[in-house]
């Protein structure tokens, strides 16, 4: 099977998402072999920067990507009072129903690239639509919050956490666990939460990038 190979990006497009009062920024490069649909937690600048400068890689390997504007309250990695993980996991869902009516878009399968509280949503709405959503990444996020959801999706689903992170490592090997689907839990090496190490977003992001292209890829349509 041929993956995803490295391309240059096309620009990026603001878009409104249907009537839900969701926007967002919308990538595709062209000859784009699927869509990756990012899930985050809130309107923390680290998850935020990170998601930005993880999709412009992910255009690179031409995938496009889906970007939204942060409208969540902001949790803690360890923390996660405060904020509705299903409110999250509908806005998922708005979102992928949203997608299903472009007709641009139609025969690009599509991913979701979760960090934080927003990867639990990413598995709720996997459970949910499985159908739609081809592969999961999780990035330093809370996978076992999803609860009861985790052991129906059948999505191929990859766990991304930093090395360090510890609190975090425990709670995806949890998720590991109850997941029934194809799926892969890799460390970063020497990586911490918000992976800000020399080197630990591009080794976090071409482990995404492989796995949406191994995934996306064997359904797109050209």
């Amino acid at each position: 099977m041929v993956h995803c190979a490295p391309r240059h990006p096309a620009a990026g497009k603001s878009i409104q998402v249907g009537e839900i009062g969701l926007s967002g920024v919308l990538v595709r490069p062209a000859d784009a072999c699927g869509l990756v649909l990012f899930s985050d937690d809130g309107e923390t600048r680290p998850t935020a920067l990170r998601s930005m400068l993880a999709a412009g890689m992910l255009n690179e390997h031409r995938l496009a990507t889906l970007n939204l504007e942060p409208q969540a309250s902001e949790p803690t990695p360890a923390a996660p009072a405060g904020t509705d993980v299903e409110a999250l996991g509908e806005r998922v869902l708005s979102t992928l129903a949203w997608l299903a009516r472009q007709p641009d878009l139609q025969g690009l399968r599509i991913g979701l690239f979760g960090s934080g509280l927003g990867a639990a949503a990413a598995l709720m709405a996997a459970a949910a639509q499985p159908a739609q959503v081809a592969a999961v990444v999780s990035r330093g996020g809370r996978p076992d919050l999803a609860g009861a959801a985790l052991a129906r999706v059948s999505a191929p689903t990859m766990l991304i956490v930093g090395g360090d992170d510890s609190t975090v490592i425990q709670c995806n090997r949890r998720a590991l666990h109850q997941l029934r689907c194809a799926k892969r839990l890799e460390l970063v090496p020497r990586a911490t939460h918000w992976f800000e190490e020399r080197g630990a977003l591009l080794t976090m992001v071409e482990l995404a990038a492989w796995w949406f292209g191994t995934h996306l890829e064997d359904g797109h349509r050209h």
